[in-house]
């Protein structure tokens, strides 16, 4: 049965009517919105302990304490907020006197866009509270983009979606993904992004927030999310924010040893360049829906398998529905200035230089490549070998179109486009798509083809159809087995 969308203000009365849901506002910044539906709405003396707007930084300093890094729309200070307001209304209510009260905390900290123009609207919003009156709270927090061409615009759309968060959160628990979803209730992503999401919680206990971040993508709230290898969900100035970014491209399904020795090689090379800073450089694996619908529907256990093994090995991932890469390092470049660098195997720089890929842009393969190339971006090609008389592929004998080979030639003349020449040849033939027909089917001596720790990750979680006794009887003692040549290239992943 499809769910009935309320108005704002039928979801600010229905909480306003219910008797148990109480608890305080407190909003900071550009988002003086939210609890204005609840009074507007009727019998919010009922709902509403308190509010608070501390606009000035000095208030909010004096309330809640100065954030490390001096900063106000981010995160902690969300946190901040959160924990300072739930701890009072549990300090200064009494239980006796309130014994089936469902305590909350919503806060928000928003900054909308500037005279100017400049500077888009965003901010973080989010919501402390309780199921039940003697359980512990849940948490859930989100950050938004709002891309409205006014402030005031700007204004109502934070007004409507905290009013969906606290709807969401009494109404919804219990489907984290209905509750995700209804925050665009009354909205559509025209007028507001969601970018980052996470919840905590016993409600949410048996919730992953990297689902939750699959479904941004999927459902078109957002077009790319990051998790670090805690398995958190990450906001990308967070994690991108004048930044070095090195990417790679795959399905990592499973990640093998051709991926490694890709990400390897050219994380070295990469930090040779004048202009990159190991101590301030991100390395990505990107996975894109694209990729991860390759079969048809998206399949979220073969999505967490993929990430559980990538986290294991301590890497970030991002997920992402950028297909053409012209896109992707349009989305990095909101974020630094500083070189980038992509690592690709011949088939990815194949399709990068394909122009039926462009066909939807006026300025066709040129206007994308004007947006790839005046960055400052680096590609750097893996080598392929067919089979093990075949020629070596690379920037010296790649098979470019000769309509598109003038272009070519020139950024690889110019440096921008360079070869991986100190490659692993042993692994040149190893195939994703290979290693993982062989662990569904029961294959033995797949293990020699994924890195170290890999296999055993693989077999003790039952990763991508792996069954003890599915034939994969070839390990010996220490876990590996005699090697097998493989034959096919690089992961082709366009």
């Amino acid at each position: 049965m499809e769910r009935v969308i309320l108005s704002p203000k039928q979801k600010a009365l229905r909480i306003n009517l219910d008797p148990e849901i109480y608890g305080i506002f407190a909003e900071i910044g550009a988002g003086q919105e939210v609890v204005r539906h609840f009074f507007r709405a009727g019998g919010a003396s009922g709902t509403i302990a308190k509010t608070m707007s501390a606009y000035d930084k000095d208030f909010s300093d004096a309330i809640y304490g100065r954030e490390k890094f001096g900063r106000y729309v981010c995160e902690p200070r969300l946190r901040q907020m959160l924990d300072h307001e739930y701890q009072l209304i549990i300090e200064r209510l009494s239980r006796e006197k309130h014994p089936t009260k469902r305590f909350f905390a919503f806060a928000n900290t928003m900054a909308t866009i500037d005279f100017q123009k400049r500077f888009q609207g965003h901010g973080w919003m989010g919501m402390k509270f309780q199921t039940a009156a003697d359980k512990e709270p849940n948490t859930v927090v989100v950050h938004i983009r709002l891309h409205e061409p006014e402030s005031g615009l700007q204004q109502e759309t934070i007004g409507v979606i905290g009013v969906n968060l606290i709807y969401g959160c009494y109404f919804y628990h219990n489907n984290s993904k209905e509750l995700l979803k209804s925050l665009y209730d009354n909205l559509n992503r025209d007028q507001v992004e969601i970018d980052m999401v996470q919840m905590d919680g016993p409600d949410f206990a048996n919730v992953d927030n990297r689902i939750l971040s699959l479904q941004l993508v999927k459902n078109g709230m957002t077009d790319a999310v990051i998790f670090n290898p805690d398995r958190t969900n990450m906001q990308a100035a967070d994690v991108l924010y004048k930044k070095n970014i090195l990417t790679i491209r795959g399905s990592f399904r499973p990640v093998t040893k051709v991926n490694f020795d890709m990400i390897l090689k050219g994380y070295n090379k990469f930090v040779t360049e004048p202009r990159v800073d190991k101590e301030k450089l991100q390395v990505l694996f990107e996975i894109t829906l694209n990729n991860l619908s390759a079969d048809g529907e998206i399949d979220e256990q073969d999505f967490i398998d993929r990430a559980d093994i990538l986290c294991t090995l301590g890497q970030t991932v991002l997920i992402s529905n950028y297909q053409e890469y012209y896109k992707l390092v349009d989305y990095f470049s909101h974020h630094t200035k500083n070189r980038m660098g992509l690592i690709m195997g011949v088939d990815n720089l194949l399709a990068l230089f394909n122009e039926k890929y462009y066909r939807d842009l006026k300025g066709g393969i040129l206007e994308a490549f004007g947006i790839l190339f005046t960055r400052d971006l680096k590609i750097y090609l893996y080598p392929r070998r067919e089979s093990d008389d075949s020629e070596l592929i690379t920037t010296k004998n790649f098979p470019v179109h000769p309509r598109i080979k003038p272009l070519y030639d020139y950024l690889v003349y110019n440096g921008r486009i360079v070869d991986i020449e100190d490659h692993d040849d042993s692994v040149l033939q190893i195939s994703s798509r290979e290693v993982l027909r062989m662990i569904r089917e029961g294959e033995p001596n797949w293990e020699p083809m994924v890195p170290n720790f890999v296999d055993t990750i693989i077999k003790s979680n039952q990763l991508f159809g792996y069954h003890p006794d599915n034939g994969n009887k070839s390990t010996n003692d220490n876990g590996k087995s005699g090697g097998e040549k493989v034959e096919n290239s690089e992961e082709k992943e366009a």
